[in-house]
């Protein structure tokens, strides 16, 4: 089976009136998203920084997710996944635009970080020690080099695939194969170092060294539920009948499954090790989330993020129909935003008393206005680009995907 004759029936661009269609609602989404943004500061700008930290992670993880995706396919050189390595380009591709959205987080940073970047620190005997790593300077120049770190990947491999396409030159595959085993390194150290200041800082008593892996294991499924919903939309649209089949759908079904009960090992481990040491700054962490209200959230987490997913996706018939894929897909990214919130929002003081559960309209307002951002950069990234890499010399590979 010649690569001319198995893509003759898979387009590779959206057709004028699907491109018109999703470029309306990219910028629908863009225009609701920053205009909701801009009433929840004018609301609560305190509240707003908070919240807004949690829209910005969400995108950010998503980012990650698909950034890994994309490095761990060609460390492996995997075949199966060509079509979907470039929605995860797409996805990647968001990073550099995520330093534009980290701005209003250093805007608001002595606000959401004023345990330690207030006065009250220079009094803290575990702030002192903490002052050379915890400070605003060092803080800045680390957020940079996190956030320059990825962006040069994803526009070095989202580049490279695009300039594949229109030279076909196998040897751009070596390079991309080459630069991925550094790329893997540097991306593990930095997203776990980005999830320490991030949000692990926002209560600079606690500590776990688990938990930049915690956060990595909710960017990598959030990302996999992200392009389940992109592939079948494509596939329904009649865009995809060779490069992603039912088959590749049932596989990042898989991936989803398997994330699910890896976020839940982690989460767990780092539950098991706290409870059993009952240290007193290290439990602060969990009854900041179980007292004042958060009971019920923290049990969301659990059946939401973990029992009900897990429930779902275990049958293999649920993973290769596209509606309870569908299903699936949209509840593990609610329930990502639910675990963001649930590790950021607690180090918010509403009405004076420190992590006592308020649900606020601002806080859907300023997780809308990055999300907007994915959304329009995604309807751009579609509508502008081959939708699968044309002239990848694994292409013929993605076409014998067989489950029995």
């Amino acid at each position: 089976m010649s690569a001319a004759t198995s893509t003759a029936a898979d387009a590779e661009r959206l057709s004028p009136a699907q491109a018109s269609k999703v470029k309306t609602l990219g910028l629908a989404a863009l225009v609701i998203g920053l205009v909701l943004m801009g009433a929840g500061y004018a609301g609560d700008s305190k509240r707003f920084a908070f919240s807004y930290l949690v829209g910005f992670m969400y995108v950010a993880t998503l980012g990650l997710g698909g950034l890994f995706f994309v490095l761990i396919q060609h460390l492996v050189r995997a075949g199966w996944s060509v079509a979907a390595r470039r929605q995860m380009e797409w996805l990647a591709g968001f990073l550099p635009i995520c330093v534009i959205l980290f701005i209003p987080v250093l805007v608001f940073s002595h606000d959401i970080y004023h345990h330690w970047m207030g006065p009250q620190a220079a009094a803290d005997p575990i702030l002192i020690k903490k002052a050379k790593w915890l400070n605003p300077t060092f803080f800045y120049v680390r957020a940079f080099i996190y956030l320059g770190i990825w962006s040069a990947l994803a526009t070095f491999f989202r580049s490279t695939s695009k300039k594949q396409d229109t030279t076909g030159d196998s040897g751009l595959t070596l390079r991309m194969e080459a630069v991925s085993a550094p790329g893997m390194l540097l991306f593990g150290v930095s997203i776990s170092f980005a999830a320490f200041d991030w949000m692990m800082s926002l209560d600079p008593h606690w500590f776990s060294t688990i938990f930049g892996l915690y956060v990595f294991a909710g960017s990598v499924l959030s990302s996999f539920a992200l392009l389940a919903l992109m592939t079948m939309s494509l596939t329904a649209n009649g865009l995809f009948n060779n490069v992603s089949t039912v088959e590749h759908q049932h596989d990042i079904g898989k991936f989803m499954l398997g994330f699910t009960v890896f976020w839940a090992y982690i989460a767990f481990s780092q539950f098991f090790l706290i409870w059993y040491a009952n240290l007193p700054e290290e439990i602060t962490f969990f009854l900041n989330r179980w007292e004042n209200g958060w009971k019920p959230l923290s049990y969301l987490l659990l059946f939401g993020h973990f029992v009900i997913p897990f429930l779902w996706l275990l049958p293999r018939t649920m993973k290769r129909i596209r509606l309870t894929l569908s299903i699936g897909a949209v509840w593990l990214l609610v329930m990502h935003f639910v675990d963001l919130y649930w590790n950021i929002m607690p180090n918010f003081a509403h009405g004076g008393e420190k992590a006592v559960f308020h649900f606020s309209w601002v806080d859907i307002a300023g997780w809308l206005g990055p999300v907007g951002v994915l959304l329009f950069w995604l309807s751009t990234r579609v509508t502008s680009e081959n939708l699968y890499p044309l002239k990848d010399p694994r292409l013929e590979e993605t076409y014998k995907v067989d489950n029995p």
